[in-house]
């Protein structure tokens, strides 16, 4: 059988930390360009049948980490899939993995309703081997650049081999917080789906009519249930939509959906009633977006030498108690972000109109600070518009950064800890930054900005560089780069060819 391989980014929540468990309200999601992948290959682990013709094996290993090798016997009865974790012929398995259990067990699910015990059986019969790794950007690299003697700034990062090895096992590693789990879990269940024929290979090839296709969604909505199950709980699932439909402004679905089906029994309640795109309680909502032209995403991992405690729920805790401050600032705030929105998504329109001024535009206010973008009297004709437009986003992702603050305040969580806050300040205090903050929750562990690209520079005369600068030479906080931007490749996506991507056949080698 052919290999399959899939594909899914990972995210960065640019607005809406928060507020996006609400229904009610927006977060703006933007995917990254780091990726997890996943190999399927249709013959792997082997296992004794013994009178059981219906017995099978699927070995899934993840070989960046230290003793991450998963064997499972699978089961397939007239209406049941039986996945149990054991050992093959080698011995070969080690610790549990929930998320990859629960991923074969409720796809294969899934792809018995659908497809049938025999088609299932076709699929599974001579095994499979299954790899799954994540691009470097997904796990801290600072163990890996001090062990190589390279300091921490862009150029080392990019000495690295693809899929680095972490040297640790999985429990023990430092993740980045791109969405690691739901980019594995939208990888893993969208190949199975592809590997079983559950969803055609043409579904996530064709990105036009990403949000609209039904495969696509049959596999997002499968997803945000097996991550979910994996979590225990209903998340409000912007990670898993960013890995299937890359960067939008999302607006979750009702938890209530996946109710009946929140229990880790072996043998679940029908899947497909709940999981078909067609049952309308799936009223999550997405719609595109995209960052402007001629401006990069920056990302870097902060280490502050503590544990973030869990954020959400005490600041979920303090909108109950609260109520009164909590709405109106939860208010505000909604207002804010989706202000944020509709102007990054006018500066696109801007340059549409007239790509000759905003190239001159972001050209001229990558050589000098925010404050002094509206200071030039000598504006063409055609380009102040589009230089207040690049004002009004700076502005905006300051009182989102403000707000925030004022959030964790009230709450007693450090959303933004004032580490954090002298970071950014002096980032966005850089020629060419148009705003930053810090991603989702917030806390310690990392910083998103938007500086203008301009195309024609050298690095060394570019807003990147000059950021990358503030960055390794921070005192107070360790801040390493990740090499990520926004995804241009939208969401979930087969490769119909390993070698499109370095380093992944040697990665993923059996």
């Amino acid at each position: 059988m052919a290999t399959t391989i899939v594909s899914s980014p990972g995210k960065v929540l640019l607005a809406g930390g928060y507020l996006v468990l609400d229904p009610a309200y927006s977060g703006v999601v933007v995917s990254t360009s780091s990726r997890f992948y996943s190999v399927i290959r249709g013959e792997g682990a082997s296992g004794p049948r013994g009178s059981n013709p219906n017995l099978y094996w699927i070995r899934v290993r993840s070989p960046q980490f230290l003793d991450a090798v998963w064997v499972y016997s699978v089961e397939v009865g007239g209406n049941a899939v039986r996945v149990e974790q054991t050992t093959d012929e080698a011995g070969s398995s080690f610790s549990k993995n929930k998320f990859v259990h629960l991923a074969i067990q409720r796809t294969l699910s899934l792809a018995l309703e659908i497809r049938g015990a025999n088609a299932l059986k076709d699929a599974l019969s001579n095994g499979l081997d299954i790899a799954i790794v994540g691009d470097n950007d997904f796990y801290s690299q600072r163990a890996q650049l001090q062990s190589l003697g390279l300091e921490p700034v862009f150029s080392s990062l990019s000495a690295l081999p693809p899929f680095s090895k972490t040297n640790v096992r999985l429990s023990d590693v430092h993740k980045t917080g791109l969405g690691s789990s739901a980019a594995l879990i939208t990888s893993l269940v969208s190949a199975l789906l592809v590997h079983t024929s559950v969803i055609s290979r043409g579904a996530l090839l064709q990105e036009q009519d990403a949000m609209t296709n039904t495969d696509r969604r049959l596999a997002h909505n499968l997803a945000q249930y097996i991550h979910c199950l994996a979590q225990g709980k209903v998340g409000s699932g912007f990670d898993v939509a960013a890995a299937v439909f890359g960067s939008q402004v999302y607006t979750r679905f009702n938890p209530a959906v996946l109710q009946t089906l929140m229990t880790e029994d072996a043998a679940p309640p029908q899947l497909l009633p709940v999981i078909s795109p067609s049952n309308k309680a799936w009223d999550y909502r997405v719609e595109p977006f995209k960052l402007p032209p001629l401006t990069r995403l920056m990302l870097a991992d902060v280490d502050a030498g503590s544990d973030t405690p869990s954020l959400v729920g005490k600041v979920l805790k303090w909108r109950q108690a609260d109520t009164i401050a909590s709405h109106q600032l939860w208010e505000d705030l909604n207002k804010t972000n989706q202000a944020l929105c509709s102007q990054l998504l006018k500066l696109s329109q801007l340059h549409s109109q007239n790509p000759t001024a905003y190239t001159a535009v972001v050209k001229y206010i990558s050589t000098i600070q925010p404050l002094q973008w509206l200071a030039n009297p000598n504006t063409k004709r055609g380009e102040g518009q589009i230089v207040e437009a690049f004002y009004q986003a700076h502005l905006i992702t300051q009182d989102i950064r403000s707000k925030m603050r004022q959030m964790g305040k009230l709450s007693d969580v450090p959303i933004e800890p004032p580490e954090q806050t002298d970071l950014l300040d002096a980032c966005v205090a850089q020629a060419g930054v148009v705003g930053g903050g810090v991603p989702g929750a917030g806390g310690y562990d990392a910083v998103w900005l938007l500086v203008c690209d301009p195309a024609g520079l050298e690095f060394e005369e570019k807003p990147m560089h000059r950021v990358g600068r503030v960055w390794h030479t921070w005192k107070d906080l360790v801040v390493t780069p990740l090499t990520s931007s926004e995804s241009l490749a939208k969401g979930v996506r087969l490769i119909e060819n390993i070698d499109e991507v370095a380093g992944l056949k040697e990665a993923t080698a059996v």
